[in-house]
């Protein structure tokens, strides 16, 4: 074997490295705990006694009498919650076992049955009229603090449907959007990518992309795509059944746009997300076409391939870091930050909360699960060593800082809209990115970290905003008829081309790589969050660096808020607002300037003419 030869297989060999499982047994025991068919079985009595007592009555009801009844709802809420939130993690974890497939859908069937008999109370709720709502808000302090969960429940009030129309979606949905994104789900997690004689999950396939040896990377592209190809038609099958489906209930619910739904889930006006989307749009040149230019310089192609997307730089020593030395880094960036930070980042590590460990069957992602209010998150990922690795480390453990705070505003309030619930992700991350560069010495080593995130920050403000091309394209497409696999494929390459640049040729085979993409299917229009959380990231981070004095308690509050603080309300302590068009060439300003800063560190021949 020669030495390139010997260097790649220990590339994709070491692919995995020591790291945690969670225990979820602070949930339950186990599947078969008895507690979970009890707790299922007492929430379906109390839902049925809530449900004959109160239906049809809420109006009728007092301020005090409608406060009890939201506090019981919650609580039965949270308790579906815990029984839930273990099934779908165990299923996370491994989605190959069909024992506890079976679990996990018989727990999402008895929890849907029972979620239609609660579906009244937000129906009747969305139905008082103003003056009524807000005599009885007035009268009881208890329910005055349930204000910001009817807002924004009372924010969908023109799109609500007949309650036997409610009902039938609520009660199909398991046999309908669900079962076909279960399908995607174990579909994805079955495939096995053939690379030089081991078949290798999705995320060990996808992890060669960025393998130092581009032969390599080429054999794991072509490796993905003829896999992906074969699956392909299945696919297609399942993204048009799916976006027809939100058509026709968009249309049910008079959204005029696709993406209308999901930014008033958002709590974020359609022209603030156009005005995202446009600014991202018209940075395409100054920041994804001028970084890919310098970087085919940096490697001396004269064009990308796709594979060379996320490859390694020549100076890259490709350092694998061991799961300890990953704690270290994120734990001290947080700390240095924030001690009250610090501690919560801590228990994560201390007890068995995550689960980073690369196995067959294991959800190809990354997350942080809230579970409820009353516990505590859970971290999945799959940790391989490299610095990207940290850095998501650090993202998913923001999330869980984030959803520890705001747990104090309890089970219907502590969730905040997908703008917002990237903030403290991106900024843990950016925590920890900053603390890498001040620790770095050697120049070459910088130039790297420099390159990195500025990648990270393409791949989650360009490449996400291009996710929401591609989705727009598609949904709009498919209201004139089905889409072919080609269609799709050609969709795809055109807002790829676009966004990414001229330095980059795409061979054909990566016309397949959209279907991969689980945001597409569990959540439309999710991606152009990443997009505004990097974005309103970065202009926090500013304001941080120029007034440091005092910013942590203002952060920390804006945390603690969970969901009961508009995007305006919460920014506004820092001088902020989103809707302001410069607000977002603030935060793409920041990513030119790491361009900028990365440029001067690189020898005249690489920098930009």
């Amino acid at each position: 074997m020669s030495a390139t030869a010997a260097v790649a297989t220990a590339e994709l060999v070491e692919t995995r490295l020591p790291a945690p499982r969670w225990d979820l047994s602070d949930l339950f025991a186990g599947p078969r705990d008895p507690r979970i068919p009890e707790m299922l079985a007492e929430a379906e009595a109390e839902a049925a006694r809530l449900e004959e007592s109160y239906k049809g009555r809420l109006a009728s009801l007092s301020g005090e009498e409608l406060a009890a009844l939201v506090r019981f709802y919650e609580e039965l809420e949270e308790r579906l919650g815990r029984v839930s939130s273990y099934a779908s993690l165990l299923f996370a974890a491994d989605r190959d076992d069909p024992e506890i497939g079976r679990f996990y859908q018989d727990v999402e069937e008895r929890v849907n049955a029972i979620e239609t008999r609660l579906l009244f109370v937000t129906l009747e709720l969305n139905k008082l009229e103003d003056d009524v709502l807000e005599a009885k808000l007035s009268s009881s302090a208890r329910l005055a603090r349930y204000r910001p969960w009817i807002r924004n429940l009372r924010a969908f009030r023109p799109h609500q449907l007949s309650d036997e129309v409610e009902r039938v979606l609520h009660e199909k949905q398991l046999t309908g959007r669900s079962a076909w994104v279960r399908l995607f789900d174990e579909t994805l997690a079955s495939l096995r990518f053939p690379v030089r004689g081991r078949d290798l999950t999705a995320q060990e396939a996808f992890d060669l992309l960025q393998a130092k040896d581009r032969a390599l990377r080429e054999e794991a592209a072509t490796a993905i795509g003829n896999v992906l190809a074969a699956n392909i038609k299945l696919f297609a099958r399942i993204t048009n059944t799916l976006a027809k489906d939100k058509q026709l209930e968009d249309q049910w619910r008079k959204f005029p746009r696709p993406i209308s739904a999901r930014n008033l889930a958002n709590q974020v006006e359609d022209e603030v997300v156009d005005a995202l989307i446009t600014a991202v749009r018209e940075a395409y040149p100054r920041i994804a076409h001028r970084y890919y230019a310098l970087k085919a310089r940096w490697l001396g192609l004269e064009k990308l391939q796709y594979w060379d997307r996320n490859a390694p730089l020549p100076e890259d020593d490709d350092r694998r870091r061991p799961w300890g030395e990953a704690k270290l880094i994120v734990l001290d960036a947080y700390r240095r930050f924030s001690p009250r930070l610090g501690k919560i980042v801590e228990q994560f590590f201390d007890r068995p909360w995550i689960d980073a460990e690369v196995r067959p069957g294991k959800d190809s992602g990354a997350f942080c699960h809230p579970t409820v209010p009353s516990l505590h998150p859970y971290v999945l990922m799959n940790y391989q060593g490299k610095t990207r690795d940290v850095l998501t480390l650090a993202h998913e453990l923001g999330h869980g800082v984030h959803q520890t705070l705001a747990a104090e505003q309890g089970y219907l309030m502590s969730s905040t809209p997908l703008t917002l619930a990237e903030t403290a992700s991106v900024f843990g991350e950016q925590l920890t990115f900053e603390a890498l560069l001040a620790q770095e010495r050697d120049p070459a080593r910088r130039r790297v970290l420099l390159a990195a995130k500025i990648e990270d920050k393409i791949n989650t403000v360009v490449r996400q905003i291009a996710f929401c091309e591609f989705e727009t394209i598609v949904h709009d497409r498919r209201k004139e008829g089905e889409l072919t696999p080609e269609e799709l494929g050609s969709i795809w390459l055109d807002v790829q081309s676009r966004s990414l640049g001229p330095a980059f040729e795409f061979r054909d085979d990566y016309r397949v790589y959209w279907s991969y993409i689980p945001h597409f299917i569990h959540v439309p229009f999710y991606v152009y969050a990443y997009a505004f959380g990097d974005c309103l990231v970065n202009s926090l981070y500013a304001v941080y660096e120029q007034q440091p004095e005092g910013f942590e308690e203002k952060y920390l509050e804006l945390l603690r808020a969970g969901g009961t603080l508009r995007h305006r309300e919460l920014l506004a302590p820092f001088g902020l607002d989103a809707s302001d068009p410069a607000f977002w060439a603030k935060g793409l300003g920041l990513i030119e300037r790491l361009i900028d800063r990365l440029e001067a560190e690189l020898p005249p021949q690489l920098r930009g003419s």
